[in-house]
């Protein structure tokens, strides 16, 4: 049986409780909370884990003080790293730190076994502190939810997914505009929907509705939301400029880091991609013309390689393989 752990932070900000209120206040605004990434990680390997028969005990803290030798997944966040006083040996992630610089003793204050990170260009930014401790592990998609449409339902031809992140004014005036004005020109309807601004069930009905996806994010570290588009079987053209890390937190005063991807889980049947507005304007017609084709087949890419089942048993053999070295 697998030991998971995974909290959200939710401290006192004003007053002594007034946590609870807030939560409260929250709930009767906004409704039910969407899931944040941290969280969606956590939820559907709780999914995947269920699919392959597997039991898991979620923050039972009580259980890992009384049996320190049991192997404690600390799925996220970093906040639950002291907790408690930990004995066990730990497995931590994929819903952990941005970095290794944001806890550079962390091998040595606790017994940490293996570090999951989300993606590839990841685990290879952190390995040169980290060394052999940290693996890329993927969580998975739940291909069930997120399926594809009827044809008939196509009404839109482009969903616009603008996951710009920073500079957003600057890349407002640069690519996401030109774009849409582009779009406008070649006749092609679309719709825009920004990153943080919508409930999934919107997402969701969005994918059902349109024909392609417009993907616009400086970079992934995995991406569940292009890849619930993938699983919809909507075909993706996206914004992959490469370069450096450049999470203002980090770059460049801290950290200097190439090359990342906007898409680090993908092959030739998810779509095409572009580096900038010069080649989008370039490559559109050809990715347009091959997607209305059916040369695409991006729900395949997910089925062999992202399901929740396929991916917990993944995590499971991780878990398996710390446990034997523990």
């Amino acid at each position: 049986m697998l030991n998971l752990f995974y909290l959200e932070p939710d401290e006192d900000r004003w007053l002594s409780f007034d946590r609870y209120p807030r939560r409260i206040i929250r709930h009767l605004l906004r409704g039910n909370p969407r899931p944040s990434g941290h969280a969606r990680v956590f939820l559907n390997l709780c999914r995947g884990l269920n699919h392959i028969s597997v039991p898991y005990r979620v923050n039972d803290f009580r259980f890992a003080r009384k049996n320190p030798q049991s192997l404690a997944c600390i799925v996220g966040k970093s906040f639950l790293l002291d907790k408690i006083k930990w004995k066990n040996p730990i497995l931590f992630g994929a819903a952990g730190y941005s970095h290794p610089i944001d806890d550079p003793q962390l091998l040595e204050r606790l017994p940490v076994k293996m570090i999951l990170v989300p993606g590839p260009w990841m685990k290879e930014m952190c390995e040169p502190y980290w060394g052999k401790a940290v693996e890329f592990w993927p969580v998975g998609i739940d291909t069930h939810m997120w399926q594809p449409s009827g044809h008939e339902s196509k009404t839109i031809d482009v969903l616009i997914y603008d996951k710009v992140r920073w500079e957003h004014d600057r890349y407002e005036t640069e690519l996401i505009r030109p774009i849409l004005a582009f779009l406008q020109k070649a006749g092609r309807s679309y719709f825009e929907i920004r990153y943080g601004h919508y409930r999934e069930e919107d997402f969701r009905l969005a994918l059902g509705r349109c024909r392609v996806m417009i993907f616009l994010c400086e970079h992934e570290t995995q991406g569940i939301a292009y890849q619930q588009c993938l699983s919809c079987g909507v075909p993706i053209f996206a914004w992959d400029r490469g370069g450096p890390w450049q999470d203002p937190s980090y770059y460049p005063h801290k950290v200097i880091f190439s090359p990342v991807t906007s898409v680090p889980y993908w092959d030739e049947r998810c779509g095409r991609r572009f580096s900038g507005l010069a080649e989008f304007e370039v490559r559109w017609s050809q990715f347009w013309d091959d997607a209305q084709r059916g040369q695409f087949v991006p729900r395949n890419y997910v089925l062999e390689s992202l399901t929740l089942e396929r991916c917990a048993q993944d995590y499971l053999q991780i878990a398996r393989t710390v446990e034997g070295a523990s």
